[in-house]
């Protein structure tokens, strides 16, 4: 009888718990000492602030760590899970996601929410459409029992994808739904810097450890050890952005909640793509669920440390890529049990 009981550890498992925690926290500090938000907020570059660029920087590195290049050219016998993906991150997802937002923010909400502030959500939510999911995708595959070095290989060819898709379609999507005058320089140079420079140091990491200590150790104990990083980095960074946004929660809470809806509707159509493009093109289970997951979930890494260089820290767009990361585990885990639930219904389920 099997007995294959997939848990997320304890920190995992009450992430929205401690991400609604950090919030709260920048939020009140931010609010009540308005003094250090400003101080933070003068350690700044060409409209970057420093203090958080350092932080997302460092958190990006583990991300990359598990990225073999070599891996990706071990799916060519099985590449129709690759192919979906692809066409859900990259054909689908970027423009439900601008086409959802702009119709909940300038339609639905727009007798609720100031209109130069729905642009700018619109803008945040757009740019978490344009990044598929990385590291946690790999969570919920391997909640999901399924295939995780697939998913980890599906993640190392979108990461390179987002090299040269993310800053055209960012600049199209937010000129066409928010007509703001975004420069293509200023969001390939943030995926540069935030992916390109991280990829290459571990890269470079990977190859030095692997050659000195093995591919075993380097996987089990190294990149084990560095995990903690981006999770805690991630909890920093909210604490951070919400010092900054302390004013506005609280003045417009509602706007939590009405950011949160299309984001919400947007994770489970994307979802239901990739599960029922899974079952129509017949994608034995262990790879169709790493493929529904990915486009669903998002590289809310990314898509906030693009938001502050294009918008700044107090900005909508900005609260919005952040409402983005409030959302994703509980949604995401409700994915999880779906998917498994319909196990049966895939080819080798």
């Amino acid at each position: 009888m099997e007995n294959d009981k997939r848990e997320l550890d304890f920190f995992s498992r009450y992430l929205p718990l401690w991400i609604t925690v950090c919030i709260i926290l920048g939020t009140v500090v931010g609010y009540l000492f308005p003094s250090l938000s400003a101080a933070l907020g003068g350690i700044e570059v060409a409209n970057v602030s420093i203090p958080v660029a350092v932080v997302l920087l460092v958190m990006m590195y583990p991300i990359m760590l598990k990225i073999s290049i070599k891996g990706i050219t071990h799916v060519k016998d099985n590449l129709k899970p690759l192919w979906l993906t692809l066409i859900i991150n990259w054909a689908i997802k970027p423009f439900t996601m601008a086409f959802i937002a702009w119709i909940f923010m300038s339609i639905l909400f727009s007798g609720i929410i100031p209109q130069h502030v729905q642009k700018e959500y619109i803008a945040g939510m757009i740019l978490l459409g344009l990044a598929p999911c990385t590291a946690m995708v790999l969570v919920w595959t391997y909640l999901a029992k399924a295939n995780v070095n697939y998913a980890l290989v599906q993640v190392a060819v979108n990461d390179l994808i987002i090299l040269v898709l993310f800053a055209p379609l960012g600049k199209f999507l937010l000129g066409v739904t928010t007509h703001f005058p975004v420069p293509f320089a200023t969001i390939l140079y943030s995926v540069l810097f935030y992916v390109a420079i991280p990829l290459l140091l571990a890269g470079i990491t990977r190859y030095v450890l692997i050659r000195k200590k093995g591919e075993q150790w380097f996987n089990e104990r190294f990149v084990q050890k560095m995990e903690w990083i981006t999770p805690a980095g991630l909890l920093v960074t909210l604490v951070l952005l919400f010092i900054f946004q302390g004013e506005k929660i609280i003045h417009y809470p509602l706007h939590i909640v009405l950011i949160a809806i299309p984001l919400v509707l947007q994770t489970y159509l994307i979802f239901f793509v990739g599960y029922f493009g899974a079952k129509r093109l017949k994608i034995h289970y262990s790879e169709a669920a790493p493929s529904a997951f990915i486009g669903a979930s998002n590289f809310f890494e990314l898509s906030v440390a693009v938001a502050l260089i294009l918008f700044g820290m107090n900005s909508g767009a900005t609260l919005a890529t952040v409402v983005g990361v409030l959302v994703e585990v509980p949604v995401m885990l409700s994915l999880v049990k779906i998917m498994k639930r319909n196990k049966e219904k895939f080819q080798g389920g």
